[in-house]
């Protein structure tokens, strides 16, 4: 009887992941509207990407369908440290538009239900290019008990994520629809994302966006204001531009003042 072949061990696996992506959504075919707003936006921050891989989501641009350009827009997202990977949300002419330029077809989104935490001012709406950042690796956040239901008198509440480890860089943490809290350090090269507002009991040192989705009441607040880049609504400064003496290192907070930020200490 003839001895069998030895299988010889597997060189890879292929297994089901579930990722979280930065999603660039999309509210026009008009490539040109769509370079100038990425330009204003992300010009003066080159770091605030690091080759993050996007999914490009066409569910709500208006337009000439076919008007969108993948191979321009893929080249203008990379421009800015974007790796585009898939699209979603199109019509069947247009992901087989964007099959032939070599993106995959993403799944829509599955969002996960809030955790309810203490209660925040809704975010307002979205500017014409969204673009959504998402977490890197899973951090544990601790949930306290959701506020009463509130009278229809007052405007409606969302969640607010509480995060209590310290964040080291590569990590982000995005609090979809409301505020953020962080009990511990922000890490040079970490990220914290917010649609409301962004608490930092401890140092910041990384990236703070606050008001992610134009939101200008939003604020950024932390007990040793040092980031290496922080935003609210779209306004930026980074280190080139150094923090005044009486915030930097120091408990402080940082609002808008029409399109003007402000930074004031805590006493």
């Amino acid at each position: 009887m003839a001895r069998s072949k030895e299988r010889a061990p597997a060189v890879f696996e292929l297994r089901s992941a579930s990722m979280t992506l930065v999603v660039v959504a999309l509210k026009t075919t008009d490539m040109a509207a769509i370079e100038a707003e990425m330009t204003a936006r992300f010009s003066d921050t080159p770091d605030m990407f690091n080759h993050d891989p996007v999914v490009i989501d066409i569910a709500q641009a208006e337009g000439d369908p076919m008007a969108l350009d993948y191979g321009r827009l893929v080249s203008l997202l990379r421009r800015f440290n974007m790796v585009a990977a898939a699209v979603r949300g199109g019509s069947p002419e247009q992901m087989s538009a964007a099959a032939e330029a070599g993106l995959g077809e993403a799944p829509e989104a599955v969002v996960p239900a809030a955790r309810p935490v203490v209660q925040a001012p809704a975010a307002v709406e979205a500017p014409p290019v969204a673009v959504e950042a998402v977490t890197a690796s899973p951090i544990e956040v601790s949930p306290i008990p959701a506020a009463p239901a509130v009278p229809q008198l007052a405007p409606a509440h969302v969640a607010t994520m509480i995060v209590d480890k310290p964040l080291r860089s590569g990590q982000q943490i995005y609090a979809r629809g409301g505020d953020l809290v962080v009990l511990a350090v922000v890490n040079f090269g970490a990220e914290v994302i917010a649609d409301g507002s962004i608490h930092v009991y401890a140092p910041l040192r990384g990236k703070a966006i606050a008001g992610a989705r134009g939101n200008t009441d939003a604020r950024i607040f932390s007990t040793c204001m040092e980031p290496e880049l922080i935003s609210i609504a779209g306004t930026y400064r980074t280190t080139d531009n150094p923090l005044p003496d009486n915030v930097i290192g120091k408990p402080a907070q940082i609002r808008l003042d029409g399109e003007r930020m402000v930074f004031e200490p805590l006493d």
